[in-house]
């Protein structure tokens, strides 16, 4: 029986990027090894993509659309919350979109949504333009930087964290070092411990900051 191939389109090369970049990481991402992927021959590619430039700018409109966005008339504060949250939980799904989003130049459409859609939530919510443009700045600015320091944690797991703290504990002594000391023994290494929990956390600090200021 013959397999019918799906046809392809703009979405299908796109989505077929991104689970690449996933694997791969973005710098081994190429036309021709894009092509392979989806059984074609590379100049097939050319009839819905004008080249890799274009790729990369609708695999950021992409990844964008995956973030929850403000809903209209909904309060600033939970809105602002659930669409960090949801832009985090896309930085861990795709880690090499944190250094592609910032260096692309073409906004597509799902990325200028994006933005006024935050923008207007910011704006409805009683905040003055430049200040809607501070919110924006710090809150991207603290998901970016969480997510990347999470990328470059040298554990994923608490199992990988307790194995990691017995070894700095080894060359850790308590006289030295006291409160580094207690910081692993006492909370790191305690059961339930996530670094992950560390981000709602410092959210709703920076929240509640501007809450104040608005």
């Amino acid at each position: 029986m013959t397999r019918t191939r799906k046809p392809l389109n703009r979405q299908r090369v796109l989505q077929a990027a991104a689970r690449f970049a996933d694997r791969e990481g973005i710098a081994e991402l190429s036309m021709r090894k894009l092509a392979s992927r989806l059984g074609v021959e590379a100049m097939s590619l050319y009839n819905h993509v004008k080249d890799k430039d274009d790729i990369l700018d609708g695999l950021v409109d992409t990844v964008i659309a995956e973030i929850e966005l403000p809903a209209t008339g909904a309060p600033w504060k939970p809105a602002m919350r659930r669409r960090a949250i949801s832009a985090r939980e896309m930085f861990k799904r795709h880690p090499w979109a944190i250094s592609l989003m910032e260096s692309r130049r073409n906004p597509g459409p799902a990325s200028m949504r994006y933005y006024d859609a935050v923008l207007g939530c910011l704006r409805e919510g009683g905040f003055s333009i430049p200040m809607a443009g501070h919110v924006f700045s710090a809150v991207d600015s603290y998901i970016y930087g969480f997510a990347l320091q999470e990328q470059k944690l040298p554990f994923k797991t608490s199992q990988e964290l307790a194995v990691l703290g017995d070894e700095i504990l080894k060359y850790l002594p308590v006289d030295q070092f006291p409160y580094f000391h207690e910081f692993i023994v006492k909370h790191a290494l305690k059961p339930g411990y996530d670094y992950g929990n560390e981000f709602e956390f410092g959210l709703d600090l920076i929240l509640d900051a501007f809450e104040s200021r608005r």
